[in-house]
């Protein structure tokens, strides 16, 4: 396998995970491989590191139909794009860059972001880039979720207005958003082709929530847009407010500032109503916990109130679902785990 073969990745409009890593690749030509990959994939820059001779680097690209969001991890560097870079090549995207490490710093456009952990910003291929990578002894660690110049529903290149601005990651959809650039390229791991379309249809949404919030300019997305990153906001808060028996439609509605008609409006062309994806999550979670040896000492009762179900509603919502009873989940998981149970 030649070096270009091996830091292939998948073809921009299909949807699938892949890996490319500096492992396999002799020791003297791991820089360059690296920046021939980079300038590839993502775009062409001239980079300079103090660990050239020893240089190593992994990243996981998601792709799907309309972005690719990958995980980096790499020696230290600096990075230039050049006026005369982009007029040879220019493949008219943006990126979200969510740093995960070590800090950096990013200049465009008259804009500096200087990033810690956590934090976030907007660049462009379109335009002189200058980014320093801090060493600090181990790899730098960041996620780049790229956002075709069309697919952004944004007119006039008004994104141009963020290039290098920070956007604050500690709360609403720019909270969301980070949460998914660093959880997406874990979850992509044996998720099917339309699992992972959707997963990408939903990132763009939620990044193009966040831009036009950051420009005060929310109500210029279309309306499949906004309705699309609110049906991604409520769905992660119903995945962190399981355990609350008062978890309800009601409750949910409130805390999005929307009437309950609006939220079952919201669920209309989805596969399952609001409340069937409460007990559906709740029953997952339970399942996870039955089958997980280390929580063997807690009693199914206890399980189900765990997630806020009532014990006595448990055994025939998890028949419906599963086709089997809690008991036996819990019995199946412990003779695997059992070394003296026959084969």
């Amino acid at each position: 396998m030649t070096v270009h073969e091996e830091a292939s990745w998948q073809v921009p409009g299909t949807a699938g995970s892949s890996v490319v890593s500096t492992d396999g690749v002799p020791a003297p030509d791991r820089f360059g491989w690296w920046a021939e990959m980079v300038g590839r994939q993502v775009m062409p820059v001239s980079i300079r590191s103090a660990h050239s001779a020893r240089f190593s680097g992994a990243a996981q690209a998601v792709e799907a139909p309309h972005t690719q969001v990958t995980a980096f991890g790499f020696s230290p560097m600096t990075a230039r794009r050049s006026a005369v870079q982009i007029r040879r090549h220019d493949p008219e995207c943006y990126y979200l860059v969510l740093v995960r490490g070590t800090p950096i710093r990013l200049e465009q456009s008259r804009r500096t972001a200087c990033l810690e952990a956590g934090g976030m910003t907007l660049f462009s291929t379109s335009h002189p880039l200058d980014c320093d990578f801090t060493d600090a002894g181990r790899r730098t660690r960041l996620t780049l979720m790229r956002l075709p110049r069309g697919t952004l529903p944004l007119a006039g290149g008004r994104a141009d207005r963020l290039l290098g601005e920070p956007v604050c990651t500690r709360t609403g959809p720019a909270s969301l958003l980070a949460s998914y650039l660093a959880q997406l390229p874990r979850a992509a791991r044996g998720s099917s082709p339309g699992h992972l379309a959707r997963l990408g249809a939903i990132g763009v949404d939620l990044a193009s929530t966040v831009l036009a919030a950051v420009l005060d300019a929310h109500g210029t997305l279309p309306a499949a847009t906004r309705k699309a990153a609110l049906l991604a906001r409520v769905r992660v808060f119903i995945d962190h407010h399981l355990a609350d028996p008062a978890l309800r439609p009601a409750a949910i509605a409130a805390h999005h500032h929307i009437s309950v008609r609006a939220l079952h409006e919201l669920f209309r062309d989805e596969t399952e109503s609001v409340a069937s994806t409460i007990r559906r999550r709740r029953l997952e979670r339970c399942h996870a916990d039955l089958a997980d040896p280390a929580l063997r000492h807690r009693t199914i009762g206890e399980t189900a109130v765990r997630w806020g179900l009532r014990p006595g509603d448990l055994s025939r919502a998890f028949r419906a679902l599963y086709d089997t009873t809690p008991q036996e989940v819990r019995t199946q998981a412990r003779d695997a785990d059992d070394p003296r149970a026959p084969c």
